[in-house]
């Protein structure tokens, strides 16, 4: 079955492909503004000759990366915290309901304000975009428990600190991993806006600035070339990272079906 979905979705990419080609070929718009796959590629292949088009894949990743840790970190305390206090519970309910709809693209103007235009603001971005829905599902997460689950570990002389890391958050993990899915898509998008407004200082820009420069410079194939690694990674994380963690933990465990 998971092969067979496999081959599905390259079957759907490649007429993806063809399709864009055909169109592309025709003229039916400018070459400028709809370049071909072979031009595309051809652009790709150079970027990574020169090497920069790497550097700033790391980079974003490596915000992305640092962003989410904390971010993730930050949401699971703060829901732990929440789980045992109806008061704390009560404060951070209301607070994801009106943080969480917030654009993290929205906040910039304060981020630039309070570190500059450089990596720690575009960080304080992910946090912000990760925060709220990891918040969100933990806490849905924990109320789900079965409360003999809680009560069995209280039963055994466990102490809270291990009751929260042996039975709370193993029991919460399908809502955990899609706090981490919800929070990631979201992340990696204002990631990329962000750099594409101010990128970052130094040598530290990232992927949207690389497009944004690449637009300024009209090299739309150079757009699209990194917008094709955008999109690659995007997949291989959202279809194959997950996945296998997925496949791995909650349906190996019998959490999923």
């Amino acid at each position: 079955m998971y092969r067979r979905v496999n081959l599905n979705r390259i079957v759907f990419i490649i007429m993806l492909c063809l399709i864009w080609e055909i169109i592309a070929r025709s003229k039916i718009f400018p070459e400028l503004l709809f370049p071909s796959l072979q031009s595309i590629l051809s652009a790709f292949v150079q970027e990574l000759k020169k090497g920069t088009i790497l550097m700033q894949t790391y980079n974003s990743l490596s915000m992305i990366i640092d962003g989410m840790i904390i971010g993730d970190l930050l949401a699971i305390l703060i829901a732990i915290c929440a789980m045992l206090s109806k008061k704390v519970n009560e404060c951070v309910t209301t607070l994801v309901s009106i943080m969480d709809p917030l654009p993290g693209v929205a906040l910039l103007p304060l981020a630039i304000l309070w570190f500059g235009t450089g990596r720690n603001s575009i960080i304080f971005i992910i946090i912000h975009s990760v925060l709220w829905p990891m918040i969100l599902n933990t806490i849905t997460g924990f109320k789900t428990i079965p409360k003999i689950y809680l009560e069995v570990g209280s039963n055994i002389g466990l102490k809270k600190i291990n009751i929260i890391s042996h039975i709370m958050i193993p029991s919460a993990l399908p809502s955990l991993l899609t706090g981490l899915q919800v929070g990631w898509s979201r992340a990696w998008r204002a990631l990329i806006s962000a750099e594409m407004i101010f990128g970052a200082t130094g040598k530290e820009s990232g992927l949207g600035w690389y497009i944004f420069e690449k637009r300024f410079m009209m090299d739309m194939p150079g757009v699209f070339a990194g917008l094709l690694i955008i999109v690659v990674i995007g997949y291989m994380v959202e279809t194959v990272l997950f996945e296998i963690i997925e496949k791995d933990t909650i349906k190996k465990w019998g959490m999923a079906n």
